[in-house]
């Protein structure tokens, strides 16, 4: 074996000499060439903790292929809006990344158990011609060529734990990115879903706008019309007439809010802002809040499952394992170490000169002193470690007040579309009241804006108490950590 080696090194080395340096292949690219061989190599497997998307398990459930779509022709579904986002979202894409490498990072530790393997090839070429004028016998034209491999061996067979403890706190690093990725769809899918109840409420909110604009202008009409047949005032006519600039100026206003939101949507799906978009209107039956418990129980489940809190726990234990690799930093290790060397001096008399070295050998490495660094390194592992801690218990806390905000917003908010529900009914039937005595001659122009003014108040109100109710209701699905499509 060592000879086949031998000549294999000795071959490929007289090729290295005699092939030029510009007589690389046409368009052959070595990075390239090794980025499609090694990109494509995982011997540990640990993309095998890298989900296939960026979306990973949340849309699963679609027909199509994960993160797989067509151009958007028809009405937009939040199904569809929220797949999107999660898809293509770049907070999304970057948490992704995130857990790519990380992965790599462990596939690094775990090659720290394997050996190194080390080849170098030389190879060089001299001529030395001495001339001696009047003398030619003694003068001197010699060619000399030296080729020459060396093949290194190491590979550490014990350390005390350090290896361990480095690929420890790999492990636990994946374990908080993947649940950092967690918490980021979490959030992306609340945002995305909420920018889609914006862009409905906002196309609520024009369409009542625009209601009022035409309630507001057949006021103005019947006041008009009065005012030419001497039966009403200037004044009547003027107040008909301002509040109709007023339903305008709010129908414009609404218009543009609606472009707004087009825009907002489009940015969570990481689409282009002016991406036109056209969403499904929502039917009138609200979701189910089957999952509301008590509060005190919401609480439980997100201090066990959410997974905020879960990548913190874990960057705790990584902190714990960079501790204990900076103390295994300071014990011995052996390593099994290796080396064939080959060198052979082509026209050296009387011959060739050729030199052929092999060893195998165990090293022993022991740290000694190196200025107090270590212990230096040690300190600040430990600071870390207090560091995630306080973290942790910052996070908990911080889920803890989330789900309790949640879960009382989703409380306010029912009450809030109840009442508006009432309102809005009631509001309605003022305005046919004031109109129809408006018209008949007894009440006035007064008494007529007033309650179509409270119309078109309580119309925006129920819009927003309906986007509100179901924004609530999802954001308390986010701070359990539960959030799915299952919730739209």
């Amino acid at each position: 074996m060592t000879r086949l080696l031998r000549i294999f090194c000795r071959g490929v080395t007289v090729i290295v000499l005699i092939l030029p340096i510009n007589a690389t292949p046409s368009g052959f690219d070595p990075i390239s060439t090794a980025d499609d061989i090694y990109s494509e190599m995982d011997p540990f497997s640990t993309q095998n903790e890298v989900s296939a998307s960026p979306a990973k398990d949340m849309a699963a459930d679609r027909a199509m292929a994960p993160c797989q779509f067509t151009a958007i022709e028809a009405s937009l579904s939040l199904l569809e809006a929220v797949e999107r986002a999660l898809c293509n979202n770049p907070q999304t894409r970057k948490a992704w990344s995130s857990v790519k490498a990380q992965a790599a990072q462990v596939g690094i530790s775990q090659a720290a158990y394997l050996p190194t393997l080390n080849a170098t090839m030389s190879g060089s070429y001299g001529n030395n011609k001495t001339t001696v004028k009047g003398y030619p016998i003694f003068s001197r034209d010699k060619s000399t060529t030296v080729l020459g491999y060396n093949l290194k061996l190491s590979w550490t067979l014990f350390d005390f734990g350090l290896r361990s403890a480095n690929l420890a706190n790999a492990q636990q690093l994946l374990a908080a990115a993947n649940a950092m990725q967690d918490a980021n769809l979490q959030t992306v899918f609340a945002t995305a879903a909420q920018s889609y109840y914006d862009l409905l409420s906002a196309q609520g909110a024009l369409d009542a706008s625009i209601d009022s604009e035409r309630s507001a202008r057949e006021s103005y009409m019947a006041a008009d019309a009065k005012y030419a047949a001497g039966a009403g005032t200037l004044a009547d006519k003027l107040q008909a007439q301002t509040t109709y600039a007023q339903a305008s100026l709010d129908r414009a206003k609404a218009n543009g809010e609606l472009k707004n939101a087009h825009g907002t949507l489009a940015i969570a799906m990481g689409l282009s802002a002016n991406t036109p978009l056209i969403v499904e209107e929502q039917s009138g039956e609200l979701p189910d809040t089957d999952f509301v418990k008590s509060v005190d129980a919401l609480i439980e489940d997100a201090k066990r499952d959410h997974p905020s809190l879960i990548a913190a726990q874990a960057q705790v234990q990584a902190a714990k394992a960079t501790v204990d690799a900076a103390k295994a930093e300071g014990l011995p290790s052996v390593a099994l170490t290796g080396a064939v060397s080959y060198n052979d001096q082509i026209g050296i008399a009387p011959g060739d000169t050729v030199t052929e070295n092999d060893n195998i050998g165990i090293q022993v490495n022991i740290p000694l002193f190196e200025g107090f660094g270590r212990s230096y390194r040690i300190q600040s592992a430990k600071a870390q470690v207090e560091s995630k801690t306080a973290d942790l218990a910052n996070t908990e806390q911080q889920i803890s007040l989330d789900v309790w905000k949640s879960y009382q917003s989703l409380q306010t908010e029912t009450e809030n579309l109840r009442a508006t529900g009432n309102l809005s009914q009631s509001a309605k039937q003022s305005f046919n009241v004031a109109q129809g005595r408006y018209k008949a001659g007894v009440g006035t122009i007064i008494e007529l804006l007033s309650a179509q003014s409270s119309l078109a108040n309580s119309r925006q109100q129920r819009i927003k108490a309906l986007s509100n109710w179901r924004t609530a209701r999802l954001k308390l699905a986010s701070s359990l950590g539960k959030l799915g499509f299952w919730a739209i």
